[in-house]
Order: C-alpha cells, then structure tokens, then sequence
C-alpha cells in the first residue's frame, strides 16, 4: 500500500535529500503545510512551516521507520529553529493524517524525549494535515541540483527503534 506523510524540521532541503534516500521511499516533494493562507510562496508563507511529503511503500518501510529516520537526522529540541534557520517556518512539527498517526506520532515523541539523547526536551508538535502546498519548482531536488548547496541536516543519531 502507498501512504504519504508530511514532515517539518527546518529548511526542506535538507530534509528532502536525506529522506528521499530511505528504503520504501517513492517520491519526495517539498511544500508548505500548517498555516492559515492559501497558495503560500517562499516570500509568502506565514504561518506554514517547510515541509517535505514523503511517499512511501507500506510493504517496504513503515510509518514509524519514517518517524525514525525523522528523528535522526533534525535537532527536535529548538523551537522555530534548524541551524541557522531561525522562525515558525522551521519548527520541528509531524502533520498527521488521522487518530492513528497522531497516537502513533505521540508516542514517537515520547520515545525520543525519553531516550536520553538530547539534554533539553523535545518540541516537536502535532498539527492535523489540512492542506499540502507544494512549493516552487527550484526548490524541488535543490540539493540534487546544486550538491554543495547549504543544509542544516545530518544524521545526528542512530535509530531509536
């Protein structure tokens, strides 16, 4: 089965390049999700943070594994900032779709608050998924385009699972 999730944890970009490489990873788009105006453009979005639609196969990856890899590889504990990244846009936010991802998000979070691994807490929230916006056709791949181009995203962990 293909499912779709949408993700924020600071510039897309970054976030992009590194998930789209995941086993059971179809498609990766970038957009703008969680704000309160409708056609939301780079130098337009209050409100919607950057976010990446994630696709993938269910008999090949999971949604926790999506969750995992989420974790891993963004800081959860700075509010409304990745790096240099400062601002709502940036927040570290899973939009779910449902009472079944929510719980399992919610427990998620959990997991990675208890883990230990980071010295504050993590500030990672939970927004309904109203409405995807996808963003610009130059941000989309933009690190496969322009390989040297700036990110604040690594793999900062191994997995929590």
């Amino acid at each position: 089965m293909i499912k779709k999730v949408v993700l924020g944890g600071g510039c897309f970009w970054g976030l992009q390049d590194l998930i789209r490489k995941q086993p059971g990873v179809i498609k990766t788009r970038v957009g703008y999700a969680g704000g309160t105006i409708d056609n939301p453009t780079y130098e337009n979005h209050q409100g919607h943070a950057e976010v990446i639609e994630v696709e993938y196969d269910t008999e090949l990856t999971s949604y926790k594994k999506i969750l995992d890899f989420f974790f891993q590889i963004h800081d959860p504990t700075t509010l409304n900032q990745q790096g240099n990244d400062v601002g709502d846009s940036y927040r570290s936010v899973i939009f779910y779709d449902g009472d079944a991802e929510k719980i399992h998000a919610e427990n998620f979070i959990k997991l990675v608050d208890y883990s230990g691994r980071w010295k504050k807490p993590v500030v990672t929230t939970l927004e309904p998924l109203t409405k995807f916006y996808l963003a610009e056709d130059y941000h989309q791949d933009y690190l496969q385009k322009f390989p040297d181009g700036y990110t604040c995203h690594f793999i900062r962990f191994g997995s929590y699972l």
